[in-house]
């Protein structure tokens, strides 16, 4: 049976942390940023983490 490849888009987002859990940058920080409010630019600045019921997804797509 042929290795599982590794999705490189899936892999430049997300990184796994030492506890298992995918960790990844919130979009829409990138450009307009003039016309976003001051608490969505707040919100976004945090990370955000994957949720558990996309876990199982998420890693066959990084193939780990």
């Amino acid at each position: 049976m042929p290795k599982k490849k590794t999705s490189k888009t899936a892999a430049k987002r997300f990184k796994v942390s030492a506890g298992g859990k995918l960790s990844f940058r919130k979009p829409g920080r990138g450009h307009l940023l003039s016309a976003k409010s001051r608490k969505t630019k707040r919100h976004m600045r945090k990370g955000g983490s994957v949720p558990a019921t996309d876990l199982r997804r998420m890693r066959r797509l990084l193939a780990s």
